[in-house]
């Protein structure tokens, strides 16, 4: 008899994200001429820029002849043309890596839940709340014990190491959903931890490119140490607009590793390109040549000059918060803003008054872990035009 995993009656019945489209689908069904503004899915609403899209062009052309037609790639970790281009990027940041340690996916998610594989059932995992679900779900999928370093108020939603031990650690900057950002000191103390833990810190960078103050870190690896006790994953979904796309990469350092069963020690890369060739077969031509672009000198500027669109969607909310006198973080080296309820409301009771009195979409914070009830997160990604509306909105039905 076939028998299921277990494992999954863990889980709660909704994953966040479907449970708002299922509720928002009911209201819109409701009410079909009404305008509902989204701001709770962080997905992106400008196209892509146009170097990228010339570079998709010309490679999905190549794929159409016979000379340049491309089928599976040679070192299934991504074609070299891309990897060096990320090499390049994370060079400009002083920060030094191999081909070999990158690996190109289909975006952070993906890896982000994955990454667990390689790792022991009997690993505990240290995540911080609130957290972006797919840590905690796929870790639970996996039969792993999960703790929490609390992300609260009094330390600015930026969770420092416990005293207890773990094993693997997920750590997110800038953060998904509150949009703190960790300092370098912050981060050293994280990397500090996870040696004298032997643990090993799975850093999401996937809003790096969010960050316009230079002195905070976009990459853990700017941080001494870190290569030693630490796995770093992107995404091109927020740089570049990739969300419909799909890719993202992966740096698994060289010198990383771990103990076998037996005692012994392996790299993590090596463990890890293995999962790898057994379970993904990459990413397409024509989007790692896109992706390529992402990182030309044409890419970077266009790129950056989406990201200043969405970052100054989030300046008109955060004036509008400040009028209201309202509590958040995020928004000005993030996408995100992350406020505190009016009137001590629960996550999920404002949700609804948000949709049913003013028609806009956010999501509530107690779906990303018990310190993020009373909160609520939105997102900078709609359009300038619905960005300003929405805000109108909210003054309205707090005013």
């Amino acid at each position: 008899m076939a028998k299921m995993n277990a494992n999954f009656l863990n889980l709660k019945e909704n994953y966040l994200f479907k449970e708002i489209s299922k509720q928002v689908s009911a209201y819109t069904a409701a009410h079909p001429d009404n305008k509902i503004i989204k701001m709770g899915i962080g997905d992106v609403t400008l196209p892509l820029a146009p170097a990228v899209v010339e570079a998709m062009k010309k490679a999905a052309e190549e794929m159409g002849h016979k000379e340049t037609f491309r089928g599976y790639e040679d070192s299934g970790q991504g074609y070299d043309f891309l990897r060096e281009a990320i090499k390049g990027y994370y060079a400009k940041r002083e920060v030094s890596l191999s081909n070999e340690e990158i690996f190109i996916s289909d975006g952070a998610k993906s890896d982000s839940g994955n990454i667990n594989d390689i790792f022991d059932e009997s690993s505990i995992v240290l995540v911080t709340d609130p957290a972006y679900p797919v840590y905690v779900d796929s870790n639970t999928m996996g039969g792993k014990e999960i703790r929490y370093a609390d992300s609260t108020p009094e330390n600015n939603f930026s969770a420092m190491p416990p005293e207890y031990h773990a094993d693997l650690i997920y750590l997110c900057s800038p953060n998904n959903p509150t949009g703190s950002v960790y300092t370098k000191e912050q981060l050293k103390e994280w990397v500090n931890y996870a040696k004298e833990n032997d643990a090993i810190i799975i850093f999401d960078a996937a809003y790096e490119a969010f960050i316009t103050d230079d002195s905070l870190p976009r990459s853990i690896f700017e941080i001494e140490g870190a290569k030693s006790c630490a796995i770093e994953i992107c995404s091109l979904s927020k740089t570049a607009g990739f969300t419909g796309t799909r890719c993202g990469y992966t740096v698994v350092p060289e010198e990383l590793t771990f103990t076998a069963p037996n005692g012994e020690k392996y790299g993590v890369r090596k463990i890890w390109a293995r999962r790898q060739g057994s379970k993904f077969n990459g990413v397409s031509y024509p989007v790692q040549r896109a992706a390529e672009a992402v990182f030309s000198e044409e890419g970077i500027k266009q790129c950056r000059e989406i990201i200043k669109y969405y970052l100054d969607n989030a300046a008109i909310m955060i004036t509008t918060f400040e009028k209201l006198n309202i509590s958040f973080t995020g928004g000005k080296n993030s996408p995100y803003i992350w406020f505190k309820c009016p009137n001590n409301t629960e996550s999920w009771d404002f949700f609804h008054k948000l949709l049913n009195e003013a028609e806009i979409v956010g999501t509530p914070g107690s779906g990303f872990g018990k310190n993020g009830e009373g909160w609520f997160r939105m997102t900078a990604f709609g359009s300038r035009e619905n960005t300003v509306e929405a805000m109108a909105r909210l003054e309205k039905m707090l005013g």
